[in-house]
């Protein structure tokens, strides 16, 4: 069950933060259910001093319910609040604020726990190495993306380039809006030809 290791985790992160258990001690015995389609959903409650523990999925009326997109996930776990824009929460509003202030504010400091495994200088030094080619890529693929629109609008002339783009939307709107117009004299014209018969 994907469920106990999601709740072990969250708990990991709880440990660290007394804060965040505080935020959650409030809705003890409350319980959510997270629909990230495709993936199974995940089903958990809010244990006396603010910590997780797994719930059956298949309880008919949880107190909260968030539905998020399984593509989502990648941006929540980094933290980014994009992920939190693609979600949406039915059921206990205050306990959902709760939620949406953990989402927000409970980080994972990766740093940290690696040193317990392999010693300060050592997980410092993979971090940063790690951090510098999530960067590294990031530009790259910035630099890819921009130089191939380039390529793509100027050299091979297959994209239109901006400007023209705008501007042919704008015509087309205009020529919308003239046919939209001649119909409607279209229409008062026959109107008035069936109208006098």
């Amino acid at each position: 069950m994907i469920t106990t290791p999601v709740v072990a985790f969250v708990n990991h992160l709880l440990e660290e933060e007394q804060w965040a258990r505080d935020r959650l001690a409030p809705f003890t015995g409350k319980r959510v259910r997270v629909a990230a389609s495709p993936l199974p959903d995940l089903a958990f409650e809010v244990r006396e001093g603010g910590w997780l523990e797994v719930a059956p999925t298949d309880e008919p009326q949880p107190d909260l319910v968030v539905a998020l997109e399984a593509t989502a996930l990648p941006a929540l776990a980094r933290g980014d609040d994009s992920a939190l824009q693609t979600m949406t929460f039915s059921g206990d509003a205050e306990f959902a604020a709760a939620l949406q202030f953990l989402f927000r504010n409970l980080s994972w400091d990766v740093e940290e726990d690696l040193a317990r495994v392999i010693g300060d200088l050592a997980a410092h030094r993979l971090v940063n190495s790690a951090r510098e080619f999530l960067t590294w890529q990031k530009d790259a693929a910035a630099r890819i993306g921009e130089n191939l629109a380039e390529y793509l609008s100027e050299e091979a002339a297959m994209l239109a380039p901006r400007p023209e783009l705008a501007r042919y939307a704008r015509e087309v709107a205009e020529l919308r809006d003239a046919v939209e117009r001649l119909e409607k004299r279209l229409e008062r014209i026959d109107r008035g030809l069936t109208g006098g018969k």
